[in-house]
């Protein structure tokens, strides 16, 4: 996130050096989360889905399920190298809250704005969703990261940890009583359903993006920022790699072996969840790092760095895009009813060509951040 650092939305001309200066291996995962993002939102037909692209129906992961939390770890990295960065030009504490407070504000309202487009429904207004979730955890995990030690920062990452695997396991719901995981009987769902029932992303029901999972979700962009805390030591870059994959490895074991009492769970966010995500997070940002940083094996992700340069701004651009496709219409269509039909439909078998048009709406965006890079230009949140 780091590409993104001032408080409104502007534009900014790069300078060359200030670009080959960046962690290549982190933009280049960024921009993987982004397309991949954009991928599995955007399936041409949604009854005809490959299992890797879509969500565990509740307990269980796909590859699907990494997409958010990888994103929320890089966030944390990100922060590390931002913070740092301005913090030698002179940025005090207070300085930097308030640009990651302005910052988050205009996140959520884009957010906002998109879960309402283009009806804006003030009854059923979903109030939660990715963006939002982003600028919560981004805000808070800045207040730790700027105003607590390494210590405080590691007892709010276990109090994230412990104190939600207690309270769900606890706390009992009115109707369901005590430990209750269902999508239903759970506390996560049932805080949600008592403070925004018919603003849900599931009505009446939960919300994936909730009040409480959110608190989790700060953990996993803390462990973003140890790990970038660790990247900007003065270890050398082999060590780096190879502590990052071994830590991988430990958290995402750690992840697996408390997902037998606190199931890994995206739609709930569980501690479990949180460091199996976060220790695959560690083992592809290892690899990509070995790859592109200490080998120079740089061409393959090119594409991907580019995309990783204007992660929200194209990230909203095509979520407007795709609520257009289905709003405008073509006779008796909507726009990507008819553009699936007649372009993707013919050519291949369902599941093959609702992937089709995902990927190519994904390259159509890796084709857009390669113009904007290109023109140096990177669109600031």
């Amino acid at each position: 996130m780091s590409t993104i650092v001032s408080p409104q939305p502007n534009v900014t001309i790069a300078s060359p050096a200030s670009i080959s200066s960046r962690l290549e291996s982190l933009d280049v995962f960024r921009g993987l989360t982004i397309a991949a993002m954009m991928l599995v939102n955007n399936a041409g037909n949604w009854d005809s889905i490959y299992w890797p692209l879509e969500h565990a129906q509740w307990n269980g992961w796909t590859p699907t399920d990494l997409i958010f939390p990888f994103f929320l770890f890089i966030v944390g990295v990100s922060m590390v190298y931002s913070f740092r960065n301005r913090q030698k030009k002179g940025a005090s504490r207070t300085s930097l809250l308030t640009h990651s407070l302005q910052r988050a504000v205009v996140i959520f309202a884009i957010g906002v704005f998109l879960n309402g487009f283009p009806h804006f429904h003030l009854a059923t207004w979903r109030f939660a969703g990715v963006l939002q979730r982003i600028a919560v955890v981004y805000l808070a995990t800045a207040v730790i990261f700027l105003f607590s030690s390494r210590r405080g920062q590691l007892s709010a990452l276990l109090l994230a940890l412990f104190g939600y695997w207690a309270a769900m396991k606890l706390i009992p719901v009115p109707g369901y009583g005590v430990g209750n995981l269902s999508p239903e009987g759970n506390l996560a769902s049932w805080f949600d359903r008592l403070v925004m029932y018919n603003h849900l992303y599931v009505e009446h029901v939960r919300d994936p993006e909730g009040f409480l999972s959110t608190i989790p979700a700060i953990a996993t962009c803390l462990l973003g920022v140890f790990t970038g805390e660790y990247l900007l030591s003065n270890r050398s870059s082999e060590r780096k790699a190879a502590g990052m994959a071994i830590a991988g490895a430990i958290l995402a074991i750690l992840g697996k072996i408390w997902g037998l009492s606190f199931p890994i769970n995206k739609n709930l966010w569980t501690s479990s969840f949180v460091l199996f995500t976060a220790g695959l997070s560690l083992l592809f940002l290892a690899f990509c790092y070995w790859m592109i940083d200490l080998k120079g094996w740089k061409t393959w992700g090119k594409p991907f760095m580019m995309m990783g340069m204007n992660p929200l701004a194209l990230y909203a651009l095509a979520s407007l895009v795709a609520h257009l496709s289905i709003q405008v219409h073509v006779g008796s269509m909507s726009l990507k009813g008819w553009i699936y039909s007649h372009f993707y439909a013919p050519i291949a078998s369902p599941y093959n060509a609702s992937m089709l048009y995902g990927l190519s709406y994904s390259v159509a965006f890796l084709i857009l951040g390669w113009i904007l890079y290109r023109q140096r230009i990177f669109l600031k949140v």
